[in-house]
């Protein structure tokens, strides 16, 4: 058996707090804990053990190529849809400068998502494929214990415009289900990778 792991954006603490003061006044809705918030590039359900190691280093060498840019967490969606949400969350909002250091919405938009096909296609070199879903980048603020018309809920969430970082890094995460707080998943940083530099290996994951 594999470890469970995935490819994440982490905002920041500030972002967090940002966020988590805007969703505390709204009653109703269970909201995931915000240590436990990121953006998934990749989900890998069984990472053999043994290949972790050349796992991140083939991801530092796919974040070597990436260049920084800024997000901002702002749109509101669900899967898989509104009339039946299991899953509420926000958008993305990429911008960023191209090689002429032009503002290029596009080019940040594209270095996302590169960041996530980089993962998920090393990944699948040391055996370990992702999930074939699409793409789509978001970050889950609430899981509703069974599917609800999420109308309202949407509207809420779209108001909200969180405050722009730079995206810097990338995570290696490890997900223990049932293991953290009320039976939740327990997730442990081992690797963080920065883009276009060197990586920097947790050294509580050592």
């Amino acid at each position: 058996m594999g470890q469970r792991m995935f490819v994440a954006i982490t905002p920041p603490d500030e972002v967090r707090e940002h966020l988590a003061d805007f969703l505390a006044p709204r009653v109703g809705m269970t909201w995931i804990d915000p240590a436990q918030w990121h953006l998934t590039l990749a989900f890998l359900a069984s990472v053999p053990e043994h290949r972790i190691d050349e796992l991140v280093e083939r991801l530092e060498t796919a974040a070597s190529r990436r260049h920084t840019c800024e997000l901002a967490l702002v749109g509101a969606g669900s899967f898989p849809a509104a009339e039946r949400a299991a899953v509420l969350w926000l958008g993305l909002h990429v911008d960023g400068r191209d090689a002429s250091g032009r503002d290029s919405l596009g080019a940040a938009e594209t270095e996302v998502h590169r960041l996530a096909v980089n993962a998920r296609a090393a990944a699948t070199k040391i055996g370990a494929p992702p999930d074939g879903q699409r793409f789509v980048p978001h970050l889950t603020v609430a899981r509703p214990r069974r599917p609800i018309e999420a109308t309202k809920w949407l509207r809420v969430l779209d108001s909200y415009r969180g405050p722009t970082w730079e995206l810097t890094e990338i995570d290696l995460v490890a997900s223990y289900l049932g293991e953290g707080a009320r039976r939740r998943p327990r997730y442990e940083t081992v690797a963080t990778i920065a883009l276009g530099a060197t990586v920097r290996v947790s050294e509580d994951a050592l």
